[in-house]
């Protein structure tokens, strides 16, 4: 599996080097067609191409064709894409058997070219499965990663209507004024990241000691990361299994980490991952999510309708006009859902 990331890394980045020559030489587009023509021609030259699966190597010509789209689409939106890049050593972590290649039997998983793996299946593989990426983590660690199709399964309905304020204080206010605590995953294991960032720092290049060091830094990523997935995963179930809709702000993340005092915390929070997972949450149990504009939620009063000005350190929400005293919060989430409802009729 290492040796079919390296051959899919030299495929990836011949592909990148032969759409950018062409346009810079001969201001010519090549299409991931005419890319996916070269394979047969580069196995002629390198014959340790046929070590792995055609599927395989056509997919990574796919995701070089795609990388170029997603850069042609946001800079025409007007932002600062970058452009694709060229994949170094160890940079290229996955292939993708994107219709066949591969069989699971029991714990064993089959994939052609490679042989017989043992796997570890966390949950039994329900549906149809379409695809396959093998994935290794920043640790080492090897994931199969089925996608499949299948029937959704929807759970007992419930007319209950819910909005959800999210924020920094608390991960969560709803609208019925319960509060989900945040739980700081990164600030928890903050200090335990920096020594461990200190220590690799300081391990010479190229040594045993900083591949070593290297590994423990990584080791905490993950596990930072797997927190916060857990806790979205946990969360966003919950919210769902208890209400028939739910609505959300639609955040522009990117322009509110240009806050450098509050960039790090907004980051923690992971807002985007909690509101994805429950639209797909809430798709397969048959509710929906709806995502209101976020404007002014947060300073109108959700009994009068007037405007209340307040300053991010203002944490009640008091109006002078009808008296209403409640959590600031709390007042965004009713505001919230009074809009989601609005826009639905």
């Amino acid at each position: 599996m290492e040796q079919t990331l390296e051959i899919c890394r030299w495929v990836y980045n011949e592909t990148l080097a032969m759409r950018k020559n062409a346009w810079e030489q001969e201001q010519r587009h090549i299409s991931y067609y005419e890319s996916k023509r070269q394979i047969p021609l580069w196995k002629k030259e390198r014959p340790e191409l046929s070590t792995v699966y055609s599927q395989v190597l056509q997919n990574v010509t796919l995701r070089v064709d795609l990388a170029f789209k997603a850069f042609f689409r946001r800079l025409k939106s007007g932002e600062k894409p970058g452009y694709p890049r060229f994949k170094g050593k160890g940079r290229y972590d996955s292939f993708t058997y994107p219709q066949s290649g591969f069989k699971l039997d029991g714990d064993r998983l089959h994939l052609s070219k490679i042989g017989d793996v043992r796997v570890v299946l966390h949950r039994p593989v329900e549906g149809t499965i379409k695809t396959l990426t093998i994935r290794r983590s920043s640790t080492s660690k090897w994931y199969a990663c089925f996608s499949v199709e299948c029937d959704p399964s929807p759970v007992q309905q419930n007319d209950g209507e819910i909005g959800i304020d999210v924020g920094l204080e608390s991960f969560a206010t709803l609208s019925n004024g319960e509060k989900i605590e945040n739980p700081r995953f990164f600030r928890t294991d903050e200090k335990a990241l920096a020594k461990a960032q200190r220590k690799l720092s300081k391990a010479e290049k190229g040594t045993p000691e900083r591949k070593k060091a290297r590994k423990i830094v990584a080791h905490v990523h993950e596990r930072i990361a797997n927190r916060r997935l857990n806790f979205a995963h946990q969360t966003s179930r919950k919210v769902v299994n208890r209400f028939g809709t739910i609505v959300f702000e639609d955040l522009n993340i990117t322009n509110m980490q240009k806050n450098h005092h509050l960039a790090k915390s907004i980051a923690d929070v992971a807002w985007n991952m909690f509101i994805t997972i429950t639209e797909s949450k809430a798709e397969d149990a048959g509710s929906r999510v709806i995502l209101v504009n976020p404007r002014n939620t947060s300073q109108i009063c959700s009994r009068c309708g007037m405007i209340v000005a307040k300053t991010l350190s203002d944490r009640v929400h008091s109006c002078p006009h009808c008296g209403l005293v409640m959590d600031r919060d709390q007042n965004a989430a009713i505001n919230i859902m009074r809009l989601g409802l609005q826009s639905q009729g």
